[in-house]
């Protein structure tokens, strides 16, 4: 089971652990859906130290067909990283604008790409400066690091297999969109609305709050109502992977270091028009 600390950090200890003589490399990845990059933000204000490593494109592959946040080519990644600083087996932690979808992701990757040690900044840079702490102008030039990425130390789900959870009584899979997208109502950024048939509705908002996760306890009362319990297999999906990257960090946290991730999400699902689409509320247990 994962450890709240090996997954979050708070701005005190991380405050406490940047005084050491070799501290972790820290990934800023603030990020909109909409725009505009990250960097600028980065530009502004950042903690000190910190890289700007881009969501879009240096943590995820082009868009298209596989979604609108792909698994990102090995070789690129691990050339990012390196270019970040990231070393094999030094700590990392990420951090985003607040919301932490962003830091998720880019929390996932890493661990996807098996680099274990790298935790989220709980809050993200709101959190950090809230407790005041210093913010830096200056963009580093770090030491290039030696990190391998070996991808595939987290579970991943294409459509075939996101469509075999959701059948009856093979699993639990989790659509974390708003539940309007969910029931096919409205539909803003992909073309179709809906959700993967027998998939069951948890909106991000049940089980994190601005970024930041409840207690352990209630984290698990609330996948359990939603359907996960004991060792039912679980995955998670949303429009392209981020939000859900999230809910799967929420799963670890909540002790499922199992949980799968469907990348490709509701924009690869509905990439080919032969797959099925259902509308509606979650049907009751």
């Amino acid at each position: 089971m994962s450890g709240t600390a090996d997954l979050l950090v708070e701005p005190d200890r991380l405050a406490a652990e940047l005084d050491h003589a070799d501290p972790p490399v820290l990934l800023d990845v603030r990020w909109r859906l909409a725009g505009p990059p990250g960097r600028d933000d980065y530009r502004a204000g950042h903690l000190p130290g910190a890289v700007f490593v881009d969501l879009d494109t240096e943590l995820c592959g082009p868009p298209g067909p596989a979604g609108r946040h792909p698994l990102p080519d090995p070789a690129a990644l691990q050339a990012a990283l390196r270019a970040a600083g990231v070393r094999a087996g030094h700590p990392v932690v990420v951090y985003d604008g607040g919301d932490g979808m962003a830091a998720a992701r880019a929390w996932w990757t890493l661990r996807w790409a098996g680099h274990r040690p790298v935790r989220v900044l709980h809050g993200g840079f709101p959190a950090w400066v809230a407790a005041g702490r210093p913010v830096s102008t200056e963009a580093p030039a770090p030491t290039p690091g030696d990190v391998t990425v070996a991808p595939g130390a987290l579970p991943v789900l294409d459509a075939a297999e996101a469509a075999r959870l959701a059948a009856a009584d093979a699993g639990v899979l989790l659509d974390v969109r708003a539940a309007p997208r969910y029931r096919g109502e409205t539909e803003p950024v992909d073309p179709v609305a809906g959700h993967v048939p027998g998939a069951v509705n948890l909106p991000a908002p049940e089980y994190v709050t601005d970024g930041r996760f409840p207690a352990v306890g209630a984290l698990r009362d609330r996948f359990t109502a939603a359907g996960v319990a004991g060792d039912t297999p679980v995955g998670a999906y949303c429009g392209s992977g981020v939000t859900a990257a999230q809910a799967v960090l929420a799963l670890h946290l909540a002790g499922r270091p199992d949980a799968a991730l469907y990348v490709g999400s509701w924009s690869n699902w509905v990439a080919d028009p032969d797959r099925p689409v259902a509308t509606g509320a979650t049907p009751p247990p």
